[in-house]
């Protein structure tokens, strides 16, 4: 059964790649963890970005998705704490000051933890109304009517799976000592150069809204 939706999968996959490998919030937020926080961190963010993605995806397989797209006032309040959200984090990183020691303790922040750094990527992730309207425009223009929803349930968890290997294999490049070593010194330019990045993106969100 599954071979009868081969290229709408092909395509599903194609497309989300382009947009996965894309620079974008996730991948500002993964590169800083694996730089600053190290290896297991990253991954772990890594992981909340996908978690995240997962819930993006089940509420547009349950049809929620559909009615926060036609509704002005749920994509305004989604836009507006997507763009809160992300001025709160690159205000945050704007704010890191010039720290001495080892790669492993270029910053101290509350992020260090496991459960800061999974809510960091699934936050990040979650309440990036962009990523609401990607799936829904997949799922409504790729994915056709009559393709049963255990198919599409599959196309969901390979996406997901994917997020998490894409991201993971970026925490596990810029993680390596030989780069993270690089940053000891200069990791609070790093860290601000993040953050004017995720403001540029939650501007984008905001301007979105005019």
């Amino acid at each position: 059964m599954i071979a009868a939706y081969l290229d709408e999968f092909l395509m599903i996959t194609l497309v989300h790649m382009l947009a996965v490998i894309s620079p974008g919030p996730d991948f500002a937020i993964v590169i800083r963890q694996s730089i600053s926080q190290g290896r297991s961190t990253a991954l772990v963010t890594s992981l909340g970005i996908a978690c995240g993605i997962s819930v993006h995806i089940l509420y547009t397989l349950l049809g929620i998705g559909l009615i926060i797209s036609q509704s002005p006032m749920a994509l305004l309040g989604a836009q507006i704490a997507g763009a809160l959200y992300l001025s709160y984090l690159g205000i945050k990183l704007l704010a890191s000051k010039k720290a001495t020691g080892s790669a492993g303790s270029i910053i101290n922040s509350s992020t260090s933890s496991y459960k800061g750094a999974f809510m960091l990527g699934f936050m990040t992730n979650l309440l990036n109304p962009k990523v609401t309207l990607f799936f829904l425009a997949i799922f409504t223009t790729i994915v056709s009517m009559d393709t049963p929803l255990f198919v599409q349930s599959l196309y969901g968890v390979w996406i997901a799976l994917t997020t998490a290997l894409w991201f993971s294999s970026l925490s596990l490049l810029f993680s390596q000592q030989k780069v993270r070593n690089k940053f000891v010194s200069y990791g609070y330019i790093f860290e601000r150069l993040m953050g004017s990045l995720l403001l540029v993106f939650a501007a984008q969100l905001a301007f979105s809204l005019l």
